[in-house]
């Protein structure tokens, strides 16, 4: 690490002092402190005052990773757990705020039987097994998508650990299941216009906003960068509406070899880039 360095961040008042491998935090918003946030093992080049809220990922490439060993594609699928997991951590200790990751989409269904099977089962088994790990990691856990066609053993270990991790304060931890880009705007013009038919809603009404709170991801914000592995430049139907604005890196890692340096290097080119927004740049 560096020498000592002090940075300001926006809202509120904001002093990060860099000491050793840890940037301590203070946060003073009308005169009352805050629980310092620690930020461990945080990169000297990141500048933290830059970095993206809400990073979503799509984990692309496991089964080439498995192939590449001679293993069965579910090995790559376990290992990518391990992965989600370093990820998540990581973003916990440089104090990010939002994770999301797609998980399952709704084309994933025509994948060979016994690949979503396992998948199926290791999403249950993974949820049963690290909800006490994201309790003691003060992780807030959110499932997206149309979850009603899954079992209902996997959709009662999704609503435990949602239920559990509510009142969690620290990363928002959002996970696509049988999620779908388009499936997501076609449900919500549904439930807007039944609520028209009904005489809730007025024409007038509606707008970005409104259209939002129909949205799987209600109350969560946009990502600000979305981060795809195994080099492949599509976005394959997720979160169509929400990347409208967000920054996109593509690495040629696979997923199952994605670490704490590949999300430096992400989050390296993202802090280089001028978010416009639509706007004129200021160069």
């Amino acid at each position: 690490m560096g020498s000592s360095q002090s940075y300001y961040r926006p809202r509120g008042k904001t002093l990060l002092t860099n000491h050793r491998s840890y940037i301590v935090i203070e946060l003073i918003r009308r005169e009352e402190m805050t629980q310092p946030i620690v930020l461990k093992d945080l990169p000297s080049d990141l500048d933290p005052n830059r970095f993206p809220q809400h990073i979503a990922v799509i984990m692309d490439g496991n089964g080439r990773w498995a192939k590449r060993r001679g293993l069965p594609r579910i090995m790559g699928h376990q290992r990518g757990v391990d992965t989600l997991k370093d990820v998540l951590r990581c973003c916990s200790d440089w104090g990010i705020s939002a994770l999301t990751a797609y998980a399952f989409s709704t084309e994933n269904w025509g994948r060979p039987l016994e690949e979503v099977d396992f998948l199926m089962t290791l999403f249950e088994r993974v949820l049963r097994r690290e909800l006490e790990e994201m309790m003691t990691e003060n992780v807030r856990i959110r499932f997206v998508g149309d979850l009603d066609v899954l079992s209902p053993s996997l959709q009662a270990e999704i609503s435990r650990s949602m239920e559990d991790t509510e009142n969690n304060t620290g990363v928002q931890f959002t996970v696509a299941t049988n999620y779908g880009g388009r499936q997501e705007i076609v449900q919500s013009c549904r439930a807007i216009a039944q609520q028209v038919k009904q005489g809730l809603l007025n024409l007038d009404d509606i707008n970005e906003s409104l259209f939002e709170n129909f949205l799987y991801t209600k109350g969560i914000p946009d990502p600000d960068l979305l981060i795809r592995t195994s080099g492949e430049m599509r976005i394959s139907n997720f979160l169509l509406w929400q990347l409208a604005y967000a920054e996109i890196y593509v690495t040629q890692t696979l997923w199952p070899d994605f670490d704490r340096h590949t999300l430096h290097d992400a989050l390296l080119n993202y802090q280089q880039r001028e978010r416009r927004f639509g706007k004129v740049g200021k160069a």
